[in-house]
């Protein structure tokens, strides 16, 4: 009998399928017979066991990310995050290239806000998500960049203290 964990991962397989507009059978002719219907459908009833290697195949077949096909739960697919605040002038003074996206991407939330304060910037967990898949990182790996160049503020009022 196929466990809780086993039915969901199979539930999240067959979901991500017929996303795709995908029938099994369609799955193996895609696959040019590597993805066999009758495995397919085991692994998304749950009756087989998947390994991981065999699962980053699946999703590199179904191109999305790994964390995408677990179930709900499982801990992986969403980062928590929170606001950050970004000293603007180290940003833009850095000019660091692998920065740029960021530059651009606080100009145009400045722009969107017509908040032109010039010194801080919070970025809001939705737009930290937003920017880490461009970096293709994690919010966290991103934070850690940010963080390395010196862009990050820690207590914004104590840069308009004298």
């Amino acid at each position: 009998m196929p466990s809780e964990y086993a039915k969901s991962l199979g539930a999240r397989l067959r979901s991500i399928r017929q996303q795709q507009g995908l029938s099994l059978q369609g799955v193996e002719e895609k696959s040019a017979g590597r993805w066999k219907a009758v495995v397919v459908g085991s692994y998304e009833r749950g009756d087989r066991a998947v390994t991981v290697s065999r699962l980053a195949e699946l999703a590199e077949f179904y191109r999305v990310p790994v964390a995408e096909l677990l179930p709900e739960g499982s801990g992986v697919r969403h980062e928590p995050t929170n606001k950050i605040v970004l000293d603007l002038e180290r940003l833009y003074d850095a000019g660091a290239e692998d920065l740029a996206y960021v530059a651009r991407y606080a100009r145009a939330i400045q722009q969107q806000r017509g908040d032109y304060n010039g010194r801080v910037l919070s970025i809001r967990a939705d737009d930290l998500r937003a920017l880490a898949i461009v970096y293709d990182a994690s919010p966290s790996g991103l934070v850690e960049r940010l963080n390395e160049h010196g862009v990050l503020v820690t207590d914004p009022r104590s840069l308009f203290q004298s």
